[in-house]
C-alpha cells in the first residue's frame, strides 16, 4: 500500500481527508512522524503555502507528502480572507473571531457570494504536483450548526439549505473543496 504524509496536524483536516481517503492509502500525520516543528505559512497564494509545507516535510524526512492550504474567498471582500483564513482575526486559529470579522465587515452587503478553495502540493518520487477543488456558495448573515470548523458555520453551499456545519462529515466530504482536491489526489495516485 502506497504511504504518503499530510503535512498537517490539524485533527479536522485529518478527519476529513482519512474519510475521504478511505483506507485506498496509508496516511500519517506530522504527528506520527515526530515532526513537531512550525511550519511557517509565508506565501501570498494557496500554492505558495502549501508548496511549503510539502517541501519542508520532503526535505527534511525525504519521504512523499503533501501540504495543503485552504480558505475562504468572499467576492464583496475582494477575495478576503483568502490565504489569511485562518488569523483573519488576528489570533491563528480563533475560528469565532474569524468568523464575527467576516458578518462584520460584511455587514448587510446584498452580495454574499463566496467559495471555498483549497490547493495540494503533492511532492511524489521527488516532483512536484498540483491539485485544487473549489465550492461556490454564500455566506449567510448568522452562524448555523455545530459541525466542521473554521467558517463551515457561515458557509451554505451552492444548491443546498444548510450551511457545511450542519452537514455531516460523509455530505461534506461528498462535495467540499478539500474532497474534490484530494479525489484529483488519488486519481493521481492510481496512476503512479
Amino acid at each position: 500500500m502506497q504511504q504518503l504524509i499530510f503535512a498537517t496536524n490539524n485533527g479536522h483536516k485529518l478527519a476529513e481527508v482519512a474519510a475521504k481517503i478511505k483506507g485506498k492509502i496509508k496516511l500519517y500525520s506530522l504527528d506520527d512522524i515526530g515532526c513537531y516543528d512550525d511550519i511557517a505559512e509565508t506565501g501570498v497564494t494557496f500554492h505558495e503555502n502549501a508548496s511549503i509545507k510539502s517541501h519542508f516535510v520532503h526535505n527534511k524526512y525525504k519521504l512523499n507528502c503533501f501540504g495543503d492550504d485552504s480558505g475562504l474567498e468572499v467576492d464583496a471582500l475582494n477575495g478576503e480572507p483568502g490565504v489569511y483564513s485562518a488569523r483573519y482575526s488576528g489570533k491563528p486559529g480563533d475560528h469565532t473571531g474569524n468568523i464575527n470579522k467576516v458578518l462584520k465587515k460584511l455587514g448587510d452587503a446584498t452580495n454574499r457570494k463566496a467559495r471555498f478553495r483549497t490547493v495540494i502540493s503533492l511532492i511524489w518520487d521527488n516532483k512536484e504536483h498540483f491539485f485544487e477543488g473549489v465550492i461556490d456558495g454564500t455566506i449567510r448573515h448568522e452562524p448555523s450548526g455545530t459541525k466542521g470548523f473554521g467558517y463551515d458555520p457561515i458557509f451554505q453551499p451552492d444548491g443546498y439549505t444548510s450551511t457545511f456545519a450542519e452537514l455531516s462529515l460523509e455530505e461534506k466530504n461528498n462535495i467540499s473543496h478539500r474532497a474534490e482536491a484530494i479525489e484529483k489526489l488519488l486519481d493521481f495516485l492510481a496512476t503512479v
